[in-house]
């Protein structure tokens, strides 16, 4: 086995929402992971907004990126490679990580990997639990995706299994926040008040989980109107609404169908494990519910620490390093943000046409940074 000095020491950038975030690891120990968050400029819109993340985003990149380097140890010579999340996530705050990335690999000499973000939400447990097995059942869970993905190569096979047809579940929660006027984001605040609420107080619906209804994929919008009507009902007749209950009981119906249909898939596919990632698996109802199921199961579960769950740089920088220990190809300078980049695509690699696109060589024979 290789020394972790053969390892390769890679710097991920991740900037797909409103997280500035930048990791540095070496192979699958983690070094640094600085975020920078632009949270608190949102919360007075009740929702992330396009223009104010992109413009945080470019205001903590360089900053972000120094802290990063400094908590590793290493200078940016040091670097193995540079990896930056090509997509799926905002356009205008991709194409600040995106040049950022290219900026920095340019100046370096350094090879560039565009990857794709679910496929390096997957990747971030790697740094908690070691190697991933293969194949690897993946419950992604975020404000912007729920997906149940089989990964046979996290660098290049990826498969769809089913994801939300609506509403995400971190959308669900953020607009049942917001309902109850609990504020932004909603998914702490909801966790919080649910501990202390009775999950079987109310009866809310479960999507998707009658006979005819695909196996794999999710709905929540109907769980979301379903609980804004209820609590509609309770302040039209005078009545308190019991936050704590609804939260509680709103949370259970999500994390009910997510661990659920997650189990389901594990037995279907024959897979003795499952890896839950994403910003809502910071959930502890959600990490409690998926263990006693699991353990009930027969099947071994895997959920990275809270920070790691939600964006990070970890993450971006987890997978880039797999990119280079299993010699894929870099990316070429033309690598562009993809706003619904796929699953499907691990990682966006050069393009073959061009000899100028062979640029860690080009580039190397001097190097420009300082």
């Amino acid at each position: 086995m290789a020394s972790t000095r053969d390892e390769p020491l890679v710097l991920g950038i991740e900037t797909s929402c409103d997280e500035t975030g930048v990791g540095i690891v070496r192979g699958t120990t983690l070094l640094a992971d600085a975020v920078a968050s632009s949270v608190d400029e949102h919360a007075r819109f009740g929702g992330v907004v396009p223009e104010v993340a992109s413009r945080a985003h470019l205001e903590a990149m360089v900053p972000t990126i120094d802290r990063a380097l400094k908590e590793a140890g290493v200078t940016a010579k040091d670097l193995d490679g540079i990896a930056v999340t090509a997509g799926p996530g905002l356009a205008g705050a991709l194409l600040v990580g995106v040049s950022a990335a290219k900026a920095y690999a340019y100046a370096l000499g350094k090879p560039l990997y565009g990857v794709n973000h679910l496929a390096s939400h997957i990747c971030v447990d790697q740094l908690e639990h070691g190697p991933l097995p293969e194949p690897t059942m993946a419950l992604l869970v975020s404000g912007g995706h729920s997906s149940l993905l089989l990964s046979e190569d996290i660098t290049s096979d990826v498969r769809p299994l089913g994801s939300t047809i609506d509403d995400a579940a971190g959308e669900a929660f953020d607009k049942i926040a917001r309902v109850l006027n609990l504020g932004f984001p909603g998914g702490p605040v909801i966790d919080r008040y649910a501990r202390e609420g009775d999950p079987n107080a109310i009866a809310f619906p479960r999507g998707l989980t009658g006979p005819r209804d695909a196996a794999y994929d999710f709905s929540f919008s109907g769980l979301k109107t379903s609980v804004a009507r209820w609590i509609e009902a309770k302040r039209a007749a005078g009545e308190e609404v019991p936050v704590r209950d609804v939260s509680a009981s709103f949370q259970e119906a999500v994390v009910d169908v997510l661990t659920r249909k997650a189990v389901r898939a594990c037995k279907d596919e024959g897979v003795d494990h499952l890896m839950i990632g994403g910003g809502v698996a910071a959930n502890s109802r959600l990490r409690a519910l998926a263990q006693e199921r699991c353990e009930k199961a027969g099947i071994r579960l895997r959920v990275p620490r809270p920070k790691l769950c939600t964006d990070n740089g970890a993450m971006v920088a987890a997978l880039g390093a797999e990119m280079v220990a299993r010699d894929r190809a870099a990316s070429s300078w033309d690598l562009s943000a993809d706003s619904s980049l796929p699953v499907t695509e691990p990682h966006v690699p050069g393009h073959a046409h061009t000899h100028s696109h062979d640029h860690v060589h080009e580039v190397s024979k001097e190097n420009l940074y300082s």
